[in-house]
């Protein structure tokens, strides 16, 4: 458990609420250190999952109820220094959620500060059980101090950023004219695995686009099965795990000999990067201006509608946390932000390019966390 950013969020929390709730989230385990197993696609739940998450008030240790199933299955009943109270499979999971918040004397309206990532089922359920609170983001409290990374953090992400370039160097030693993009995806994931990542921490995806194989977003059963035979760039967007930090990494591999239009759009995303680095001055400006110099390099030189997203998100326990470097958003920039910094172009009928590195906001301008792989890497 981090206590000291325990002791700082129920320093925050006792100028708001009486009570917060968090269920097994990254703002869980930013407070508590209590993991987050891989996600599945389908939903799967034991019985009373609505009531697992733990109970902070401003004085007292957190406690944390758990179905049994979580507890020992998910191996959460090995934590230290957090009260753990197990609901057993037959149990009801009201009456033990009663007796939770009976312990903390709460008054007859009292201020709940409440998860994001709560389901809709626990909302309901602990409106039943507390008819007259008064409901606020626990999440958005929170986020004060998840925003700014400390030193500590910064290391952590390092790490996770280190396991993601071995996992693409690894994943690049076997690449072949001719692979599908389902083969290099599941590539990838190996090679996350196996250099030290619980997983992916997103969906890794490929964005491939020739002359000859147009570009597919969003269907990925059409996309995973296509040879990618020379001329052919590919795209990277994916990244590792490292204690529950989350990186985000981007660059572009190309089969065969690249043609002037594939290495003049790469050119231009890498300086259009270097830029919207240049740009993260802590202090000194905000998100958008950030967004704005990167795009400009891009809009100049007539490839604007090809960038087709903001430049980048917040980022640390989760793979997207506000602010965004984009166009309407004017948060000043501060130290230790850490931010995606991750131009792109890319053409529907004709060669893309995109390229991503997480950045910490500095005065002087950002600080690359992974520095590998400048130059269009060239497969031929």
């Amino acid at each position: 458990m981090s206590s000291d950013r325990l002791q700082q969020f129920q320093s925050i929390l006792d100028q708001h609420a009486d009570l917060a709730f968090f269920p097994i989230s990254s703002d869980l385990q930013y407070l508590t250190g209590v993991p987050r197993d891989f996600p599945n696609y389908g939903h799967t739940i034991h019985p009373g999952d609505w009531l697992q998450g733990a109970w902070i008030s401003p004085s007292r240790p957190p406690v944390l109820p758990l179905p049994r199933m979580t507890a020992e299955f998910g191996g959460l009943s090995r934590l230290q220094d957090i009260d753990i109270r197990v609901l057993g499979d037959w149990d009801e999971p009201a009456r033990l959620l009663r007796s939770i918040l009976d312990d903390f004397d709460l008054p007859d309206k009292p201020r709940v500060a409440i998860s994001d990532f709560a389901t809709g089922e626990t909302v309901s359920q602990l409106q039943r059980l507390l008819p007259g609170a008064i409901w606020l983001s626990a999440t958005a409290l929170l986020r004060r101090l998840r925003v700014i990374k400390s030193a500590d953090d910064i290391e952590l992400m390092k790490q996770a950023g280190r396991i993601t370039e071995a996992a693409f160097a690894d994943t690049l030693a076997q690449m072949r004219h001719g692979m599908t993009e389902l083969q290099i995806v599941e590539e990838v994931n190996y090679q996350l695995r196996k250099h030290g990542s619980l997983g992916q921490s997103f969906t890794t995806s490929l964005y491939n686009s020739a002359p000859s194989l147009p570009l597919i977003f969003g269907d990925r059963m059409k996309s995973w099965p296509r040879a990618l035979e020379p001329p052919v760039a590919i795209l990277f967007d994916f990244g590792g795990i490292y204690e529950g930090w989350c990186y985000d990494f981007g660059r572009t591999v190309f089969f065969g000999e690249p043609p002037a239009e594939a290495q003049r759009v790469y050119d231009l995303v890498m300086a259009s990067q270097a830029a919207g680095i240049a740009a993260l001055r802590a202090d000194t400006a905000t998100t958008s201006d950030a967004d704005r110099a990167a795009r400009d390099v891009i809009a100049a030189a007539g490839y604007g509608e090809a960038f087709r997203h903001r430049l980048g998100h917040g980022i640390g326990m989760d793979v997207h946390e506000p602010p965004f470097l984009t166009r309407g958003d004017e948060t000043p920039l501060q130290d230790g932000m850490l931010f995606t910094i991750e131009p792109s172009i890319m053409q529907f009928n004709d060669y893309s390019a995109r390229v991503e590195d997480v950045v910490v906001a500095r005065p002087g301008g950002g600080e690359k966390l992974t520095n590998g792989w400048q130059e269009l890497v060239v497969i031929e």
